[in-house]
């Protein structure tokens, strides 16, 4: 049956872990298809006959439409519900990999990928106020890891999962793939996800529209630093951004409660853990994108040595996610994330002080504690977001929460384009210093919170 809005604190425990699980699976959804769809690009470009630079707009247009999208899909979780959100996104998630799946032609495959960001976003800015219904407040730290080891555990997986795909068959399988983890996902939950109290507001179409433009050209904008030909249309797309964002602030400031969550921004709480956010993922995707050119150019390691030495990371996230939930629900998260992001930036330095021909044991060291670190700030963080805003604005704290991690990650990836760009191969190293930075810079807002 279908539930009303609970008077309890979370559900049951055996209606709640079917919750957790339909909600994980959802997770594990988008962030495997993020992964896979990386790896995949060189066959793609081949099967469909298109350059490679055209074939990077499979990845793009997912980036751009599931960032663009995440704050109007959280504001109207709040107006009609996060199930009247979330599964419909699922569903047409679904239909639009199946599309890949079937698409003979690369703008068709773009077309269905932008369409998978829409849904995506759907799914993700509602997800983690999900977790906050289902979950009782005394458990919240518990639920939120256990979706942050969903995430981490995915996109560690995902590069895995893809490469033995493909070597079982083509690349329209890794986008089939979905359907079967959807249909599982709608079987075990649809039925038993709580509805939550509604906001008796109407839809803000001003910022809905003026949020997708601005963080769409922001994301193209930052993309485009890193190449010398777009650079100047990447200033001009920042540019444009900065004026819009400005007018989005206008309109929403004379909102009473705004898409883009300024009444949450002006909880120190709530602002000061979305700047952490923000520079603790420039920080591992600056690290991210760095690290292989200096195990592999600099180093000399082989492709698949510098793929097993970058694994120790995502796993040590994997497995400090549940210690960190457990942590998080007993201890000041301010001190908690602040004390694994110094973790991370330490490791982060020391990989690149690294000699020339660091022992492997050397490095490998170094990447777990990068790993621990981040695993410990993770979970706390994203519960601070999630309870500094009162229950009524969980959907704006959640989608909140996905927008600082993308614009973060898309932070540090255009670092480290515009240092390879500008040093090449020494790019790397600089890379390294500016994400150990980036951490430290995260290490000190966290301290801030107290």
């Amino acid at each position: 049956m279908t539930l009303s809005p609970p008077a309890i604190d979370g559900l049951p425990p055996a209606l709640r872990r079917r919750a957790m699980l339909g909600i994980c699976l959802g997770v594990m959804l988008s962030s495997l298809d993020i992964a896979v769809a990386n790896v995949a690009l060189p066959a793609i470009s081949l099967d469909l006959a298109a350059s490679p630079a055209a074939s990077i707009w499979v990845v793009t247009a997912y980036q751009i439409t599931v960032i663009a999208s995440l704050l109007p899909f959280a504001a109207l979780g709040e107006i009609v519900g996060y199930r009247r959100v979330y599964w419909p996104g699922m569903a047409l998630f679904m239909l639009a990999s199946l599309t890949c799946a079937l698409a003979p032609n690369l703008p068709l495959l773009i077309a269905a990928r932008a369409v998978q960001g829409v849904a995506g976003a759907a799914m993700l800015s509602v997800s983690m106020a999900m977790v906050r219904l289902v979950q009782p407040s005394a458990r919240l730290g518990a639920g939120l890891a256990l979706y942050a080891l969903t995430a981490a555990a995915s996109q560690a997986l995902g590069p895995t999962v893809a490469a033995l795909v493909l070597s079982l068959g083509r690349w329209p399988w890794l986008f089939a793939v979905n359907l079967p983890i959807g249909l599982l996902s709608i079987a075990v939950a649809a039925r038993i996800l709580p509805d939550n109290p509604r906001a008796a507001r109407r839809f803000d179409v001003p910022g809905a529209l003026l949020a997708a433009a601005v963080f769409s050209l922001l994301i193209l904008g930052l993309g485009g630093l890193g190449h010398e030909r777009e650079r100047i249309w990447a200033v001009v797309a920042l540019a444009v951004a900065a004026g819009l964002g400005l007018a989005l602030a206008w309109v929403e400031a004379r909102q009473p409660t705004p898409l883009l969550p300024l009444d949450l921004l002006k909880h120190p709480l709530f602002s000061l853990s979305a700047g952490t956010s923000i520079c603790a993922y420039a920080a591992q995707a600056a690290a991210f994108v760095a690290l292989p050119f200096v195990l592999h150019g600099v180093m000399g390691r082989s492709q698949a040595a510098t793929g097993l030495l970058m694994t120790p990371w995502p796993l040590m996230i994997v497995a400090m996610a549940p210690v960190a939930g457990r942590l998080s629900d007993r201890w000041s998260i301010g001190v908690l994330s602040g004390t694994g992001l110094l973790a991370m930036g330490a490791g982060i330095a020391l990989l690149a002080l690294m000699p020339a021909h660091a022992a492997t044991a050397d490095i490998v060291w170094r990447t777990v504690l990068c790993g621990v670190g981040f695993g410990l700030f993770q979970t706390p963080n994203n519960r601070a977001m999630m309870t500094a805003a009162p229950p009524a604005r969980s959907g704006a704290a959640s989608g909140m929460v996905a927008v600082v991690r993308m614009l973060g990650m898309a932070v540090g990836s255009a670092v480290a384009a515009v240092a390879f760009g500008l040093f090449g191969l020494g790019g790397g190293m600089w890379t390294l210093g500016v994400a150990a930075g980036f951490a430290g810079a995260a290490a000190a807002l966290s301290f801030a919170r107290g």
